[in-house]
């Protein structure tokens, strides 16, 4: 048990040593170099948070993504997806305006680009659609449509406002399935859920006293079956949503 509790240490120390760490580079270092360099620092901070987690990164599918600019629609479990899509490829996201006020990691999200959306004010909503369409036409973005985190068993419906922002853009709207399970047997994971009451530090210490995780992503085509359906965004949030919940129940393991 002792030993237990010694890991845990060290490791909680490695973890804010790590974010202190970006901290520093996002003072001193982003303000003086391009985007491609970042998205390199970027990339690595988020391989490194996932190894000090003890979540191995696992991709399926991720060479259907295009070079130009696209829209990324994601079901959304933990604050960790951020972290894990980054580690595969950064790209920019839209984020509940709670994260900004987060300690540390609200400013850190700000500094990265990350948008901000106020979900109970629809004017707020339609701005951010236009926000994120304006971004579209040099940088691919990520939404989390369900509007909240769930434990990754199925998809909440799909809010349709964000889409919009690929209809005025003009770009293609891809999906992606996250889902966490545990590196030993193979099932799905809640460890790293974070749901309800839970507060950023509590899910921390939750996923270091397990550790031992996999995340897996798999990037799905948008579809090509109905051209005209695509300037829908009601369409295009059903659509994504359907594609992932098949992916994530196909995943499940049989009873």
């Amino acid at each position: 048990m002792k030993a237990n509790s010694l890991v845990k240490a060290f490791n909680w120390l490695r973890v804010w040593s790590h974010v202190f760490g970006g901290l520093a580079t996002l003072c001193f270092r982003f303000p003086f170099i391009g985007q491609p360099t970042k998205n390199k620092l970027i990339q690595n901070w988020s391989i490194h948070l996932l190894s000090i987690l003890g979540i191995e990164l696992r991709l399926k599918k991720a060479d259907i993504l295009p070079a130009a600019p696209f829209l990324l629609a994601s079901n959304h479990i933990s604050w960790v997806d951020i972290h894990a899509i980054n580690a595969f490829q950064p790209i920019r996201f839209v984020a509940k305006s709670e994260v900004e006020g987060w300690p540390v990691f609200g400013w850190m999200a700000k500094q990265l680009g990350t948008i901000f959306i106020n979900r109970n004010n629809s004017r707020h909503g339609k701005y951010i659609a236009n926000e994120v369409a304006k971004a579209l036409k040099t940088q691919s973005v990520c939404i989390f449509p369900e509007g909240t985190s769930t434990v990754g068993e199925t998809v909440l419906p799909f809010k349709p406002n964000l889409f919009e922002a690929a209809v005025i853009a003009q770009v293609p709207v891809y999906s992606l399935a996250i889902s966490y399970k545990s590196a030993e047997s193979g099932e799905r994971s809640d460890i790293p859920a974070f749901i309800g009451d839970m507060g950023l530090l509590e899910s921390i210490s939750s996923i270091l006293s397990h550790r031992k995780l996999t995340v897996e992503l798999t990037f799905i085509l948008p579809s090509g079956s109905s051209p005209s359906a695509s300037r829908d965004r009601k369409w295009l949030a059903l659509y994504s949503q359907e594609a992932i919940l098949g992916q994530l129940k196909g995943n499940q393991p049989l009873m």
